[in-house]
């Protein structure tokens, strides 16, 4: 009973501190952008500053919305935190919620997070924002296939169904299959990029207007309705470091401390990592990202047949 009750308060304090730390990571990849540009940049908690602002100011609805509008942002937080309750997100501790097919649901949570985002940018009536909708849409339907694809990769190869159980045998053999492994963190760290929103895909902090993605549906949001937004990206951006950095380093030591350790120097250097990579790169064309995400199908397919020699 009293190894039972541990592992409960470890999954229940490996998501608090993803919750309250997942607002560092943007922090980190904008001080890298400002590092390699020679700038001084935002400060490291930027976020969490910008977060506690929101909250204290009103919220400004157009007459022309309706209750979808509202629920959008409270959907897309609850799906974000929903989907991490199905990663074991730091250390040994397995996660809050498992079962077979889980990482299904990991997936649609996402989906339904992204249908409330298009559906109140659309019910705004804007033909902005109705350009920005399309836009996600597109690189949606291929960037889903990719990660579902990638993801059955990972199943196959673990022969598990969760999450969880992924990552466990990851751990007990982490070399079983390096190529396979290979493609997938390719596939699963650009579908990240493309998901999140990051250069080359998207630019968070642009202000061009035609070149929106993201950005251009959420611009009729304010105060806490925004602050749900951000955060829920925020938590989004985690969940999806987790699955990489879970691949990159599964080995695990059962010691909680050391574990969680070496899982948050793996979100760090990911975090680097694309800081680096935005500071590098320039944005593609638009007609540029499709086939990305089509070489990141590839990628994940190439995967999967690996897995069924």
């Amino acid at each position: 009973m009293m190894q039972f009750g541990e592992i409960i308060l470890k999954s229940h304090a490996s998501f608090l501190a993803a919750l309250l730390l997942a607002p560092m990571v943007p922090g980190i990849i904008n001080r890298t952008k400002a590092f390699f540009a020679g700038r001084q940049g935002p400060p490291l908690f930027q976020l969490y500053h910008d977060l506690f602002k929101l909250l204290r100011k009103g919220t400004v609805y157009s007459n022309s919305t309706s209750w979808v509008f509202r629920a959008a942002p409270v959907v897309t937080l609850t799906a974000s935190a929903g989907a991490l309750m199905l990663l074991p997100v730091m250390g040994s501790a397995p996660a809050l919620i498992s079962f077979p097919g889980d990482l299904v649901l990991f997936a649609y949570l996402f989906g339904v997070a992204r249908f409330f985002t298009v559906a109140a940018a659309l019910d705004t009536g804007s033909s902005f924002e109705g350009m920005g909708a399309s836009r996600e849409i597109q690189f949606a339907t291929l960037a889903e296939p990719a990660f579902l694809i990638a993801l059955a990769a990972l199943a196959c190869l673990s022969h598990k169904i969760s999450m969880s159980g992924i990552f466990s045998e990851l751990a007990v053999n982490p070399f079983s299959s390096l190529p396979v492994l290979l493609l997938v963190m390719t596939t699963i760290l650009l579908v990240l990029l493309t998901e999140n929103c990051r250069i080359p895909v998207d630019d968070p902090n642009t202000h061009l207007e035609l070149t929106m993605i993201h950005e251009v549906m959420i611009l009729d949001n304010s105060g806490p309705d925004l602050a749900y937004i951000l955060y829920g990206s925020a938590l989004k951006l985690w969940a999806f470091g987790t699955i990489l950095v879970s691949i990159v380093l599964p080995f695990k030591t059962e010691n909680y401390f050391c574990d969680s350790a070496v899982f948050l120097a793996g979100m760090l250097f990911l975090a680097v990592i694309i800081g680096i990579l935005e500071s590098i790169m320039a944005r593609f064309r638009l007609d540029k990202v499709p086939k990305m995400l089509i070489t990141a199908a590839a990628l994940s397919i190439m995967a999967l047949i690996l897995t069924l020699r």
